[in-house]
C-alpha cells in the first residue's frame, strides 16, 4: 500500500514512525450532548478510535490489538489511554466528540475484478458513475469509472463495481484501486472525513457527463462545489451534516491539502498519510 511505503519512510517526521492498520473506519464521526450546544470540541483520532473499538467493543487484549494494529503494545496503551481521557473529557464536560485524523493505513478492501496497472507517474481519478453521467449519490453507487491521467491527458479508463460496498467501505475500495482523487455529485459528511482520512482529494457538486468531467480535470477547468451534500438522508446520519467543514483537522495529505489536486497545482502527489497532531 502506498500509505505503508511513505509512512514507513518516515521523510516528514525526524524519525521513522509506523502507521497504525484501521480495520474498521467510523461511521459516526461528529458526537454533541443534546441539553446543551457545546462550546468546545475534543477531536479523538481514527487510530484512537480503533483501540477503543478493539479493546472496549471487541475485548480484545492489549496484544492482540496491538498485533490487529500492527504496532507495539507500549504504543496501544498511550493511544487507548488518550482516547479514554478525551471520552471522559467530553463526558463531564459537555464537549462535543470529532473522530477524524491520526497516523493510520487502512485495511485493503478485496477487489474481486481486474483493475488497470497505474504507472508511477499516473494520477488516478474516481467518478461515481451510472449511465455515462456523474451519479448524485455518493453513498449509493454501485460503479466507479477511472481514469488515468498523465501530464494533463487522460491515457486510460475503467468502469468498475463497488459489489454493493456501503458508505464506510467505500473510501476503502477507492483506496484499495488506488484513486487519488473522486469527482462526484452530492456526498454526506462522514462520506468526506473517510476520504480525508484515506488521503482521496474530493470534488463534490458535478453534474453532467462522467467523461467531459474527467476531460475538465484533466485540463484543470473542472466545476465543482466544496460545499456539496447529499439531498437525502444517507443511512447511518451521513446526510445530516453537510457543508465544508473541512477546517476540524481531516485536511487530506500532509496539511497541505493541494497535493492530490488536479496535477496542475503544488505538492506532494504521493503523500496519502493524514497527520492528526
Amino acid at each position: 500500500m502506498i500509505i505503508a511505503d511513505i509512512c514507513q519512510k518516515g521523510a516528514l517526521m525526524p524519525r521513522p514512525f509506523r502507521c497504525r492498520r484501521i480495520e474498521q473506519l467510523p461511521v459516526y464521526r461528529s458526537f454533541s450532548p443534546d441539553d446543551i450546544t457545546a462550546a468546545e470540541s475534543i477531536r479523538m483520532t481514527v487510530d484512537e478510535y480503533e483501540a477503543l473499538r478493539l479493546l472496549d467493543q471487541e475485548g480484545l487484549t492489549q496484544e492482540a490489538c496491538a498485533s490487529r494494529m500492527n504496532i507495539a503494545r507500549t504504543t496501544v496503551t498511550a493511544i487507548y489511554d488518550s482516547a479514554r481521557r478525551k471520552v471522559a473529557d467530553v463526558l463531564v464536560n459537555g464537549k462535543r466528540l470529532l473522530i477524524t485524523g491520526g497516523y493510520c493505513e487502512y485495511e485493503p478492501v478485496e477487489i474481486d475484478q481486474e483493475i488497470m496497472e497505474k504507472g508511477d507517474n499516473t494520477m488516478r481519478i474516481a467518478v461515481t458513475y451510472e449511465n455515462g453521467e456523474v451519479f448524485q449519490h455518493f453513498g449509493h453507487t454501485e460503479q466507479f469509472k477511472l481514469y488515468d491521467m498523465e501530464e494533463g491527458r487522460i491515457v486510460n479508463e475503467q468502469v468498475v463495481d463497488t459489489n454493493g460496498s456501503g458508505h464506510g467501505a467505500l473510501a476503502g475500495f477507492l483506496q484499495a484501486v488506488k484513486a487519488d482523487a473522486l469527482i462526484c455529485g452530492g456526498i454526506g459528511m462522514g462520506a468526506q472525513t473517510a476520504l480525508a482520512d484515506a488521503g482521496i482529494k474530493l470534488y463534490a457538486g458535478v453534474q453532467g457527463s462522467a467523461d467531459a468531467a474527467a476531460k475538465s480535470f484533466a485540463e484543470g477547468t473542472l466545476e465543482y462545489d466544496p460545499d456539496a451534500c447529499c439531498d437525502h438522508h444517507d443511512h447511518h446520519g451521513e446526510g445530516h451534516e453537510c457543508g465544508h467543514h473541512h477546517g476540524e483537522g481531516h485536511e487530506c495529505g500532509h496539511h497541505h491539502g493541494e497535493g492530490l489536486g488536479c496535477g496542475h497545482e503544488e505538492g506532494d502527489e504521493g503523500c496519502r498519510r493524514h497527520h492528526g497532531e
